[in-house]
This record gives C-alpha cells, structure tokens and sequence, in this order.
C-alpha cells in the first residue's frame, strides 16, 4: 500500500513538472507495471482508507484520463483562460475520485462521492462553451442530490442497525418485505442516477453538450463509473431483496438501450451522440450488476474500463474537430477524411472500440455480460440483440456522415493534426486494446 501511494505522489509530481510527451510515457510503464499485480483482497491503510482490486484500476484509471484531459486541454493554456484555476479544480477532482474509491467506510465514500460534483461543476460553468451551461450544471446538481439525499438516511439507517459502517462488516439486511424494499431502492437510486439509468439520464447528454472537452472527458471517462462502483459495493447489503427486484432494473435497462440507441440514429450533434450511446452501454453495465454474477460482475468492470478509454476517446476527436470547423453537427463537418486524412484512421479505430469490435476490452466485456444476462433470463436476448445491432449502426452512422461526403472548401483551412493530439488518442487506444492480452488484470474473478 506504501508502494502504491508513492507511486501516486511520483505521479502527480511527474506530471507536473515534465512535459506532455515524457509525462505520458511515464505513466504508460506505470500502468503496464502496476496492471500485472492483481489481488482480490483488501490492502488497508489507515483512517478508513484501503484498496482491493477494484478500487485499483479504477484509481489507474482516475489518474490516467486525468493526465489526458491535461494533455487534451492545450487550448486553454494558449487562450490563458484561467490556466492554473483549470489545472487546480482537475486536481481537487481527482483527489475527490481517489479518496471515493479507497475508501472503506460507507458515510466517507459518500462525502467524497458527492463531493466530486463540485469540481465537474466548476468545469462545465467555468469553460463551456454555450450560455445553456448554467441549465446543464442545474440539471447535473439536481438530479444528482435529488437521489443521494435518501443514499444519507440510508446510511444512517445502517448505522443504527449494525452499528457501524465499515466496508464488509455492516449487517446485511434480510428479508423481503416493504420496508427492505423500499430501503433497497432508495440505497441503489443514487447509483443508478449516476451510471445513469434510462429515465433518469437527461442530464448526461446535457452536461457532456455544455461541457468543455476536459468535463466530458472525465464525466465519460471516470464519474459514470463512479454508480458501478458504488452498486458493487451496496448490493451485497441487500442480496435477498436484489434478487427479487433485479427484474426492474434489467428491463428498463435493455429497453430503454434499444430506445436510447434509436435515439443516436437521429442525432446531428456528435457529442450529443456520444453521450447517448453512453446511457446505452451503461444500461448493460446495470443489467449484469444486479444479476449478481461472477460473469456480471467482470463484464461491467471490463466494460467500464473500456467505456471509459473509448468515450472519452472520442469526446476528445469531436473536441479536435470543434476547434477546427467551429461546429459539432454532422451536417456542417462532413468530409473530414478530405482534409484530415490521418485522423480519420483514429475515427475508425475509436468507432471500432464503441461498437466492441475486436480486440478492444469492449467485445470482452459485453461478451461476459451478454453471458451473465442471457444466463439470467431467455427473453433478454431479443433486446440484448437489438442493442447489439443498433450499436453497431449508430457508430457507423457517426463515422460514415463525418468522414465522407463534400464539405464547402472556403470553410476549411487547417493541419490535419498535431503531434499533440496523436500522443492523447494514442493513449486511449493502446490500453484499450493492448489491455485484453492480459484481462485478469482488470478481472476481478479468480
């Protein structure tokens, strides 16, 4: 555990004192290093503070998208836009993200996990782009604490009841009753706002549209898994009652993926696109959750590791491509293979990623899942085939509609892209298909 915190504090000094290129490459043999030690138990260290396997790739991952959204974020150093601040509220944010997932008592995860909407909405309000931002940031807010209040009394609840809430020492509660019920639902409902479900995602596409390349890039890469984290840890508190009620959560979710996938194929705004197909890959997520499987339970780790590198990926191109048109509509930037030829290749790789096409962690992921839900219900497959499909077909109608057709050549006149922007997609790419040579790494069955 010494070893893993100096580690992180080499880290964070590293970054901050080398340049982008020699920064990231540290980190690349950093993560390689530290992806090939893997053990389920829990490493405590003091005051409330441990990790397990879990907590560990998603504190890699914290810190790995973190250093990319810096790397991502080179306008604001050259249009001096607070700078420093930027730098500052990425910092308080994944010092919030770290302390979320080490934490091994359930009231400081809360705090920190709540915590972190602060700094996501200093981002948003302080660098997007559009006046509409004040509504997205209002959106994120109250959806978020309109479903963690209940999360507090829930907590307290447990308190009284076993008289501590230390991770792996509450009492289970038993039982099938109403008042278990409801105490389930009230738990999971801020989790499954946060992942988020479909019914309860406006605010997602809202938030990443508002949100400057650095917002949607740790929304995507790392706070949407902060309600799969959170699930993981809840629901061994109410197996009985989970498993009485996982009925409602997987049909929402597979149903409301197909809904949400049709949704994608009317989009003219990439990132509006890209959000929406988030809501759909973390209602599979949702699904192999509350079926509480050991296949589940992987497949939603593979997946959100992948989600994440994949989605804040293409965040990151559609941010490459704002800068240069102006626009994120479909209908404006068509035909970017005619002027940037090379990161078209990029589009297709990441587009690959997104419809888990393989080798990406993606196409392991969803396979475990696809795996943990067919084995749960029969019936699932017609939607789980319908989400297939129609994640396929909304990829391909993103990167089809951009990359070809004509464009206004009076409109456009800039490089094709900069050594800069290769090393951050770079970077996104390689773990996300290089990672599943060795999947036990982010697999937490053994």
């Amino acid at each position: 555990m010494l070893k893993f915190v100096l580690s992180c504090v080499m880290l964070t000094g590293l970054v901050s004192n080398w340049g982008a290129a020699q920064s990231s490459l540290f980190i690349a043999s950093f993560l390689v290093g530290l992806s090939c030690y893997h053990e389920f138990g829990v490493f405590m260290s003091g005051w409330c503070l441990g990790v397990d396997s879990l907590s560990y790739i998603l504190i890699l991952l914290s810190f790995w998208i973190t250093t990319l959204v810096v790397l991502a974020s080179q306008k604001i150093l050259k249009d001096s836009n607070f700078p420093g601040l930027f730098l500052l509220v990425n910092i308080v944010l994944l010092f919030f993200l770290v302390l979320t997932f080490s934490s091994t008592d359930y009231l400081l995860f809360y705090i920190s996990f709540e915590s972190s909407l602060i700094p996501t909405l200093i981002l948003i309000l302080g660098w997007g782009y559009q006046p509409e931002r004040l509504q997205a940031g209002v959106y994120m807010l109250f959806y978020t604490l309109f479903a963690s209040l209940p999360l507090l009394l829930s907590l307290i609840s447990l308190y009284w009841e076993g008289g501590t809430l230390t991770l792996g020492l509450t009492t289970e509660i038993s039982g099938v009753g109403f008042v278990p019920c409801v105490w389930y639902l009230v738990t999971v409902f801020a989790f499954i706002v946060k992942l988020p479900m479909f019914l309860v995602h406006l605010w997602l596409p809202k938030a990443h549209v508002e949100a400057p390349v650095a917002g949607s890039m740790i929304l995507a890469g790392v706070l949407l898994k902060l309600g799969g984290y959170g699930l993981v840890r809840v629901l061994p508190l109410f197996s009985e009652v989970n498993k009485n009620l996982s009925w409602l959560w997987v049909s929402v979710s597979l149903v409301g993926g197909v809904v949400v996938s049709l949704m994608c194929l009317r989009q003219v705004d990439i990132k509006a696109l890209i959000a929406y197909s988030s809501v759909a890959h973390m209602g599979l997520v949702l699904s192999g959750l509350v079926v509480f499987g050991w296949w589940g339970l992987n497949g939603a780790v593979i997946v959100m590791v992948g989600h994440g590198l994949c989605s804040s990926g293409l965040f990151c191109l559609a941010n490459m491509v704002y800068e240069r048109v102006g626009s994120r509509s479909l209908l404006v930037s068509k035909g970017l293979m005619n002027f940037m030829p090379s990161m078209a290749l990029w589009w297709f790789l990441l587009s690959a990623g997104n419809m888990a096409a393989p080798p990406t962690l993606n196409l392991l992921g969803e396979i475990s899942l696809i795996v943990s839900v067919v084995s749960w219900s029969k019936v699932s497959m017609v939607f789980i085939s319908l989400l297939s499909f129609f994640s396929a077909a909304y990829t391909l109608y993103m990167f089809s509609l951009s990359q070809h057709g004509k464009y206004y050549s009076a409109l456009f006149s800039c490089c094709s892209g900069k050594v800069r922007e290769y090393l951050v997609l770079s970077l996104h790419w390689i773990p996300l298909n290089l990672l599943i040579l060795k999947s036990s790494s982010i697999s937490c069955m053994l």
